[in-house]
């Protein structure tokens, strides 16, 4: 593996100086006209432009999972990988149309104070506490590793320091609060997209060389005709990576489960938008849906090029590691190739991406903490200067947990990516069961909202062993159910997420009717004025462009 050059250190340089510095004129700025009101520090409240909402989303999502390990799976499986990034695009604009209205109308800050006040402060203590939970052992901790690892394996420093510095940094962001955080994702997410772009470009101008060609444009043919299995879009179930994309099931199934869950009852997500008014946050998720657009070009398609490459024989062996090929070496792999400067550009889009997504996480975690729990359980009185003092406190105990907790996980030896998508899977159908009705049906039960919580885990986990208990080869006809290397049939993951979100749904609309003669007290409706779904024509049409986008990609790639 090749190492730093000078010119890459000064790139690299140049770019923490520029976002350091301008962090800390976005900082003064804002001390200067609104001082230090909690609302302001959590959520930037009134001062995020769209396009500030909109890049900071993106630069919250993407980090090392995404660079890694879907450049990883795009080596292993291909462009279908890409539905997680495409379908998102999607799912943002249902939640800019139906979600926004809903937490905006009733003045909604933090996803347990929604729950509080649909449900009652049991529910919203015990998910607070949850979400915290998550938040620091598997997202924070997820991120920085991963993010430590590709970043060790491209300047050859050692990983504790590589960890050091990623949390020193996105500390030092976090701490100026949302403002800061979310112009500086500008500079982060303009970082991400030029960087991954030229990665991408001189990926694709190696597979022409492979033909004695030159230039992207001839590379992206030669990649087609070299890796077309890797183009389908939707994987037969004869596709020995089938139980990760189940067919359809993508397309119609457990995939929006995970979107919807994640982009729409996500605190670190929403809570971007949750400051501005209606018409800012919804051209900010639209403006985040066409850079999600973009996203397969930059992170899934160089794993398709070093797929090629490796099979061609020109990476010598570099996607090896004790002695069998480990897919998400991929992107570090094509790093090391790149020349003397754009080798600095790439590191720099991989550590912004890094560092934004922390500084995300980390400042949503102090936002529940500080709002939610050390608020209302502890200090009530606490004044506003207090609030924010808490907050920047959680960031820094956050952060050094993350470091603590973060090389005993074995991460790697799962996968980042698999390793967040199988954790928060368990939980994902119950908590967006427990949002929808929430959200659309007036009659939905506290009970009925610890039942999607408790209820949606035991199923989870049920499907996960039900295996080792029984025989499932009935449901392989209807493609619930494929048979895996050891003769045993399992369920994709996809499809798990999918049955168990309608057993939650079915089980709430059964104990809130048991329990609607005593629901007296029980919840509080919110108020959801159905006319603000209504959208003016700029979005309506920017959403049929990104429709149709997704028609298309998908109508090839079938």
């Amino acid at each position: 593996m090749s190492t730093f050059s000078t010119l890459d250190l000064v790139v690299f340089l140049f770019y923490f100086v520029v976002v350091a510095s301008y962090g800390i004129w976005v900082y003064r700025r804002k001390q200067a006209g609104s001082g230090s009101a909690s609302h302001d520090y959590f959520l930037a409240e009134g001062s995020l432009t769209w396009w500030a909402i909109g890049a900071s989303l993106i630069a919250s999502n993407i980090s090392a999972e995404q660079f890694i390990g879907m450049s990883g799976s795009g080596y292993k499986i291909g462009m279908a990988i890409a539905v997680y990034e495409l379908m998102a695009a999607a799912t943002l604009v249902i939640v800019a149309v139906f979600f926004m209205p809903v937490y905006l109308k009733n003045h909604i800050y933090t996803m347990p104070q929604f729950l509080e006040q649909r449900y009652g402060k049991a529910v919203a203590t015990t998910m607070a506490l949850f979400w915290l939970g998550l938040y620091v052992v598997v997202n924070l901790t997820s991120i920085l590793y991963l993010g430590a690892l590709a970043i060790s394996s491209l300047s050859g420093i050692a990983l504790l320091p590589c960890m050091l510095f990623l949390a020193v940094f996105a500390a030092i962001i976090t701490l100026g609060g949302m403002k800061v955080i979310g112009y500086t994702d500008v500079i982060q997410v303009t970082c991400l997209v030029i960087g991954g772009l030229v990665t991408t470009w001189l990926a694709l101008d190696m597979v022409a060389g492979l033909a004695g060609k030159h230039g992207a444009l001839a590379g992206l043919p030669e990649l087609l005709n070299r890796a077309h299995d890797h183009f389908d879009m939707v994987l037969a179930r004869d596709n020995p990576n089938y139980m990760d994309l189940p067919g359809l099931s993508v397309l119609i199934g457990g995939m929006w489960i995970v979107n919807l869950n994640y982009w729409g009852c996500n605190q670190y997500i929403t809570q971007r938008a949750l400051g501005a008014d209606l018409p800012t946050a919804r051209k900010g998720l639209l403006f985040a849906a066409f850079l999600k657009l973009l996203m397969p070009v930059i992170v899934v398609l160089p794993g398709i090029a070093a797929y090629a490459l490796d099979k061609s024989g020109a990476l010598g062996g570099a996607m090896q590691h004790g002695g069998e090929i480990n897919p998400d070496r991929a992107y570090p792999v094509l790093l090391n190739l790149l020349p003397s400067g754009l080798k600095g550009i790439a590191f720099a889009a991989l550590t912004a991406a890094v560092v934004a997504s922390l500084a995300g996480k980390a400042n949503s975690i102090a936002t529940i903490f500080t709002l939610d729990i050390y608020k209302k359980s502890f200090n009530k009185a606490a004044d506003e200067q207090r609030m924010v003092w808490i907050g920047r406190v959680s960031v820094v105990v956050s952060m050094a947990l993350a470091v603590l907790i973060a090389p005993m996980l074995g991460i790697d030896k799962k996968g980042g990516f698999q390793y967040i998508q199988e954790y928060t899977g368990f939980v994902s159908p119950g908590i967006l069961a427990m949002f929808l009705m929430g959200f659309f049906w007036k009659k939905t039960t506290s009970g009925a909202a610890m039942f999607a919580t408790i209820g949606g885990l035991v199923g989870s986990i049920v499907l996960k062993f039900l295996p080792q208990m029984m025989d499932l080869s009935f449901l392989a006809p209807i493609g619930f159910a494929k048979a895996t290397e050891s003769g045993v049939f399992e369920i994709p993951f996809l499809d798990r997420m999918f049955i168990v979100f309608f057993f939650v749904v079915g089980g709430m609309v059964l104990m809130s009717k048991l329990a609607e003669a005593k629901r007296a007290g029980n919840t509080k409706a919110l108020h959801v004025d159905t006319s603000l779904f209504r959208v003016d024509g700029a979005f309506a049409f920017g959403s049929a462009i990104i429709g149709v986008t997704l028609a298309t990609i998908y109508g090839i790639g079938w």
